[in-house]
């Protein structure tokens, strides 16, 4: 029992060491509390938004803070690290935090949901979830529980335990609201996660040999593709019209040839002949007298004959 005891007072003393740390650095945003012990020191670690505030002038507030651990809690020898976190926005800690003191000040909570939920989503989160459980409604109204999600985020088995968070409580008049934020950053690797580019590049590996070969063997001339193309010069060649071969002219042709033509230029005697000549048309007035004449003459040989 006295070495079981032994582990239990170490955790509570590093658990109260801590607690102080962050009450005392409150300011600061205190994101994390690491305690290294070793023969000669005890090195304490302390993960910031802002180390200015930790520091001080000229160091003022560290010396402070030893002197503090050394008297209260009996620490050997401690000395500081402070380090800045590069990415506040992806600290579930420090989110928690920030959206627990702005509904402290305005207390519009939907809207500070939404607003931190958007600013962890645009640092590059892989999934987040922010979850609000108190007195969220104002004085005289039933304690609920309000929460808001976006991504990807593991709920049961071991990849919970890769999935840091972040509490805060918030002290109101109506009473307390718990904040509570879960963050999966963009560097948690699930099991059941596959690295697309590394399958890829794998692929290519494989199928780049695989397509240099086929194509060499495409490339290279067979035997049936000269058959190939015979066969489809013949039915290129069956297909275009053959042309009538010109027999030449036989010397009773070239005879009769010049003939002809010498007839073509004569000129055409017997037709300018066989022309018909014009009428001539005869007057009107001779017409019209001989019938008169015939009259005369008919009565006067009747006469002659009466005689």
């Amino acid at each position: 029992m006295g070495i079981e005891r032994k582990f239990i007072n170490k955790a509570i003393s590093d658990h109260k060491v801590r607690a102080f740390i962050r009450k005392e650095m409150d300011r600061a945003g205190v994101s994390q509390v690491m305690l290294q012990k070793t023969p000669m020191a005890t090195r304490i670690i302390i993960y910031v938004r802002r180390p200015g505030v930790v520091v001080g002038k000229k160091g003022s507030s560290i010396k402070d803070l030893c002197e503090k651990l050394t008297t209260r809690f009996g620490v050997d020898n401690p000395q500081l690290d402070v380090i800045e976190v590069e990415k506040p926005s992806l600290d579930a800690t420090l989110m928690a935090e920030k959206i627990g003191r702005q509904i402290e000040i305005r207390g519009n909570i939907k809207q500070i949901m939404r607003m931190g939920l958007k600013e962890i989503m645009e640092a590059g989160a892989v999934g987040a979830e922010i979850r609000l459980a108190g007195k969220v409604v104002g004085k005289g109204g039933k304690a609920k529980a309000m929460k808001i999600y976006a991504g990807h985020l593991k709920k049961s088995g071991e990849p919970v335990f890769l999935i840091p968070e972040g509490r805060y409580v918030c002290y109101l008049k109506a009473g307390t609201i718990g904040v509570q934020v879960k963050i999966a950053a963009p560097n948690v690797k699930y099991p059941d996660a596959y690295d697309m580019k590394a399958l890829d590049a794998k692929l290519l590996a494989v199928i780049e040999p695989v397509a240099e070969a086929a194509a060499e063997v495409a490339a290279a001339p067979s035997e049936d593709a000269e058959l190939e193309k015979k066969i489809d010069e013949k039915i290129e060649s069956a297909k275009k019209p053959a042309k009538k071969e010109e027999k030449p002219a036989s010397k009773k042709d070239e005879k009769k040839k010049p003939e002809k033509q010498a007839d073509a230029r004569k000129p055409a005697k017997k037709d300018e002949k066989k022309k018909p000549e014009p009428k001539q048309e005869k007057p009107a007035d001779v017409k019209a007298e001989k019938p008169e004449e015939k009259s005369d003459a008919k009565p006067e040989k009747a006469a002659e004959a009466k005689e």
